[in-house]
């Protein structure tokens, strides 16, 4: 019995020591990836980590006026000197737009909470009763919170104040409440006030004055980024699809194909970027009040011909073969419509990032104007399909129907476009322009489908 037992208690501390020596290993995988991916965020953006340095700075600073309360004449503030290290902590974010729309909202809310409060207090007491006091006070607060909840449903008071009606609420309900039992509720108010203005302006004088990031430039450079990757889409699109460039490089080839799926989901993080850009000062090239509602246009029309194009994606892997006579037919009005967009929006991109406007996109617009209805006519001449069988032509007949609105689209781009460089003063350029424009190389030449001259003045393209 004892060797059996002696045996049982080996096993049973054998199966305790391999647990515990696998879940040691299990958490030290779990320590190893998260620093692995720890590593791998701040290789990603660096900026990732200036701000995490900032916000220690912030907090440290602001600490410094509760640590040194003789020297800075702090201790009137007492326990509330807390509320300016909270303030930090919820207002710095990682933009300038975002901190400074977040600490005026919290000042401006709690300057008007706070007042408000005073008031329902000071008519309160107006009752003449201990009882009938804190019944007046509970209707000031049920009232004013219901109310100002209810206004937090507006859209447009949503999309810019919802911080500031919630510090709001908060700060009325806190002094309205404290002041019932603390007699002195117009130094509680201005106590709160004074801390909660000390950490806003800590956080915004670190925001701004240490390697600021901007709401406005993220999104500039981001909108003009999603121009760019659909712009890179079509220009390969026309040869991947007809089978012309077989031995191009795969590897780039399958990014500017796939680059476009980023802009389908932009339009989240593009009105965020927007609404914090619009509490930012002038910077940079960036003036103040600057057209951001136009980007939010450009990059909504940019999104519609993103879906056309996911649509066109859908047809690259398809199974069926083109017959080469219809490929012979549709491949240089497709490959003109897909190029001529693809240029039109990769000068559409470069000239966003630059901020200025090249006359010679018109160019290319006209192009694919033509080639559109190039293609448009090809579609509608009977005769030339009548001795191809139809579903052979489905495919190809709605490759054709998404191209040509992928040119209306583009137009509307383009226009939208001409608003944003007028409305934010783009200097207009003509260095974009290639060399055979400027030495007038270009030709027009008349394209016409067999036994259809009834649409042939449709069918005028601008070839090289």
């Amino acid at each position: 019995m004892t060797i059996a037992n002696q045996e049982a208690d080996c096993g049973c501390f054998l199966s305790a020591w391999l647990w515990f020596n696998k879940l040691v290993k299990k958490l030290m995988f779990k320590v190893v990836d998260t620093a692995s991916n720890a590593k791998k965020l701040g290789q990603e953006d660096p900026r990732r980590i200036v701000h995490s340095l900032k916000v220690g700075l912030a907090i440290t600073l602001v600490s410094l006026f509760y640590y040194f309360e003789p020297k800075f004449d702090y201790e009137g503030f007492g326990v509330s000197a807390m509320w300016a290290v909270l303030t930090v902590v919820v207002v710095f974010e990682f933009s300038v737009g975002a901190t400074l729309g977040r600490a005026i909202n919290r000042g401006i809310a709690t300057f008007l909470g706070g007042s408000l409060a005073v008031g329902a207090h000071r008519l309160a007491c107006f009752a003449g009763s201990k009882t009938l006091e804190p019944i007046a006070l509970g209707i000031f607060l049920f009232s004013i919170a219901a109310i100002v909840t209810y206004l937090r449903f507006l859209p447009k008071l949503k999309a810019r104040y919802d911080y500031g009606v919630l510090i709001f609420i908060l700060t009325f309900s806190l002094v309205s409440v404290s002041g019932y039992h603390d007699k002195e509720v117009l130094e509680i108010a201005h106590t709160r006030l004074s801390t909660i203005l000390i950490g806003s302006a800590t956080a915004l004088v670190v925001c701004i004055f240490i390697c600021p990031v901007w709401a406005g430039e993220e999104l500039h450079v981001k909108i003009s980024s999603n121009l760019e990757k659909l712009g890179s889409f079509l220009e390969v699109f026309g040869a991947e699809y007809l089978n012309t460039a077989r031995g191009a490089a795969s590897e780039q080839k399958a990014s500017d194909l796939q680059g476009y799926k980023s802009v389908l989901n932009s339009k989240s993080s593009e009105e965020v970027l927007a609404n914090f850009a619009k509490w930012e000062p002038r910077h940079g090239k960036f003036r103040y009040r600057h057209p951001w509602a136009q980007y939010l246009e450009v990059s909504g029309i940019a999104r519609d011909c993103g879906y056309r194009i996911h649509a066109l994606n859908g047809y690259l892997n398809y199974k069926t073969q083109i017959e080469q006579e219809i490929r012979t037919r549709i491949q240089e009005p497709c490959m003109k419509v897909s190029t001529e967009c693809g240029h039109v929006l990769k000068e559409l991109a470069l000239a966003m990032k630059t901020m200025t406007y090249p006359l010679t996109i018109k160019v290319h617009i006209e192009n694919a104007k033509l080639a559109a209805e190039n293609l448009k006519s090809l579609l509608q001449a009977n005769s030339s399909w009548e001795e191809i069988i139809f579903s052979e032509i489905i495919p190809i007949a709605t490759v054709a129907s998404l191209l040509i609105e992928t040119v209306s689209y583009t137009i509307k781009m383009a226009e939208s476009f001409d608003q944003l460089a007028t409305i934010a003063r783009f200097k207009k350029t003509n260095r974009f322009a290639p060399a055979r424009i400027r030495t007038g190389s270009w030709k027009r030449k008349r394209v016409i489908p067999e036994q259809n001259t009834e649409i042939a003045h449709h069918h005028v393209i601008a070839v090289e």
